[in-house]
């Protein structure tokens, strides 16, 4: 369901995950989408409902419960000549298909000396937020940014979430499409022609002159809003969205940077070893003589998710925490 609004139409980030999907299979012959309950169920977040009727139980598959089995069909698939959709319910059962994407998917084009290549896109919802406990709530996708041979992208927006699969097809190796399960309702208006996103590059969402707030994903939009609020009382953040977690679109942030003297990064994975750390030390390597003060990390409490509302809250980066982490970041200036 849309508004239209001129030539732009109003969709939820599933709404627009859904019609790219959709426009894929009507482009190319080869996309498929496979995985559990993407299919009769609809998706176990309601993203591919509709699909089996429209292209049938060949190109919509149901998969068993095996993440391993069907992703190393999908890789196989790949391989093969087609271009498949592999959808892994959550990052946490991702883990079950690890070595299959880390040491197969991301291995091939190197093992085979350049000659196999696998056009592969995993899609898995991450994040917490949303009181599914321990299992079902982990933000992972800093652990595959690790791996070499990989893209991670991390669309925060529905324009990037309708975009960003059409890129991700195009690609001649493995594309991981991590998309947070609490940015399924957001809105967002979107071209009618939608066609493909830019996958290479940081965006600047909002400019500021005082600090530099990176984030991604579901924080991104926590960012923006504690961005509005600062800026009420005199401080400008800019917020850049990372949008592709590997390779790291550094010059970005780091151009940032070098403008505001300050940088914040809000991130929902685990504080050791997370991408914050990464990005942290690329900062510290290119752009130290231009800080200001040390840079600063706002992520998710080092503990299994909570179930309880009000510890899941405590865990995860808000945007209070947000705006008040910036304002004595501005404060003890000098």
């Amino acid at each position: 369901m849309s508004n239209r609004a001129g030539s732009m139409q109003k969709l939820t980030y599933r709404e627009a995950v859904r019609e790219a999907l959709r426009d894929a299979m009507r482009r190319d012959g080869r996309v498929f989408l496979m995985g559990e309950d993407v299919g009769r169920y609809g998706g176990c977040f309601a993203v591919s409902k509709g699909l089996l009727d429209e292209f049938g139980p060949e190109r919509v598959r149901d998969t068993p419960l095996s993440e391993s089995g069907f992703v190393g069909a999908g890789i196989g698939a790949a391989l093969g000549g087609m271009r498949p959709i592999v959808e892994v319910m959550t990052v946490n059962f991702s883990l079950l298909a690890a070595d299959q994407i880390v040491n197969n998917a991301a291995t091939y084009l190197h093992m085979s000396g350049g000659l196999f290549n696998v056009p592969l896109v995993i899609r898995m919802a991450t994040g917490g937020g949303r009181q599914l406990a321990a299992q079902h709530s982990r933000s992972l996708e800093g652990w595959y940014a690790h791996v070499p041979g990989i893209r991670v992208l991390s669309p925060a927006t529905v324009e990037d979430a309708r975009g960003m699969l059409w890129t991700a097809l195009e690609d001649p190796d493995p594309v991981l499409i991590f998309e947070n399960a609490g940015l399924y309702n957001t809105e967002g208006l979107v071209a009618e022609d939608a066609g493909p996103v830019d996958i290479d590059f940081a965006r600047v969402r909002r400019a500021g002159r005082d600090v530099t707030v990176i984030s991604y994903s579901a924080s991104l939009i926590k960012s923006l809003e504690a961005a509005e609020i600062l800026s009420k009382e005199g401080i400008e953040a800019e917020v850049i969205d990372l949008r592709t977690l590997r390779p790291l679109d550094e010059q970005t942030f780091l151009q940032s940077v070098a403008r505001t003297h300050r940088a914040l990064i809000v991130d929902e994975g685990w504080r050791s070893g997370s991408i914050s750390a990464e990005i942290s030390a690329r900062i510290m390597e290119g752009a130290f003589y231009e800080l200001d003060r040390p840079v600063e990390r706002l992520c998710s409490a080092e503990v299994p998710m909570p179930y309880a509302r009000h510890l899941e809250d405590a865990a995860l980066p808000q945007v209070d925490k947000i705006v008040d982490l910036v304002r004595r970041m501005v404060a003890t200036h000098g």
